[in-house]
């Protein structure tokens, strides 16, 4: 049973239907009396629902073949059936943890998910698409890293790259199966944007190598510290791309 009052990642738990409804009871007896959290809740709960069904439509869109229902199948037969089609349907909401359902684990060829799957999804709904606002902009009062301790204070500080050009303007919460995550875009003086992502390993505590991937326009260069793991997401066909892969220091 959950201490009262709720921490954060027992709100999140709430927000994605994982408590008990023993535990789920005692929340919703703190919401009603606590105004400001539950407005908080409600509000994760709405972005929760826009990520899905955002995700959904964009599954629907040809635009990135990865993902086009026909170009999974073929890619699970050439990859003889290792996995399921569905592993490849990428939600936020859903994300890593729902995709370790792959059932590779109980399978005689076994694939670890991609990862950092969510982050690059998330740069691509909130840095290029600008489908959710910012839950907090710089111009508010200039405290990035402020803003960003108040839900991840034993975190990794976020990276300078000032000297490259870029600088932290907005930051936004998201909910994900494996906890709470938050996204901070960069931009420089042309507009181009470039994002950190930080998220909890999950149940499992899966944390991440250092290493780096690209999956269609993005590159992500992702890696774990300090109990939880991140990424740096870029176009692939941006200077910021090789900026982050060759000369950060994480």
């Amino acid at each position: 049973m959950i201490s009262m009052p709720p921490g954060e990642r027992d709100l999140h738990a709430y927000v994605d239907h994982q408590l008990s409804d023993a535990d789920r009871h005692l929340v919703e007896s703190y919401l009603a009396g606590n105004a400001e959290v539950a407005a908080q809740v409600r509000a994760w709960q709405h972005d929760a629902q826009q990520l899905r069904a955002a995700l959904s439509g964009a599954l629907q869109q040809p635009a990135n073949p990865q993902l086009d229902p026909a170009m999974i199948r073929q890619r699970v037969t050439r990859q003889s059936r290792r996995h399921l089609a569905s592993a490849a349907m990428l939600l936020i909401a859903v994300s890593i943890g729902g995709l370790g359902g792959w059932q590779a684990r109980q399978m005689t060829l076994v694939s670890a998910p991609l990862p950092m799957t969510d982050a690059m999804q998330a740069y691509r709904l909130i840095a290029q698409q600008g489908i959710l606002p910012a839950d907090y902009k710089v111009s508010d009062d200039g405290d990035m890293q402020g803003w960003l301790d108040r839900y991840f204070s034993q975190a990794q500080r976020l990276p300078n790259l000032t000297a490259a050009g870029y600088n932290p303007i907005s930051g936004r919460l998201l909910s994900t199966e494996q906890g709470p995550a938050a996204m901070v875009v960069y931009e420089d003086r042309s507009g181009h944007k470039i994002s950190f992502y930080v998220r909890p390993p999950g149940p499992k505590n899966f944390l991440l190598p250092r290493g780096s991937r690209s999956d269609g326009e993005l590159q992500a260069e992702y890696w774990s510290g300090a109990g939880y793991n991140y990424a740096m997401v870029s176009p692939s066909d941006t200077p910021a791309a090789q900026m982050l892969k060759q000369t950060l220091k994480f």
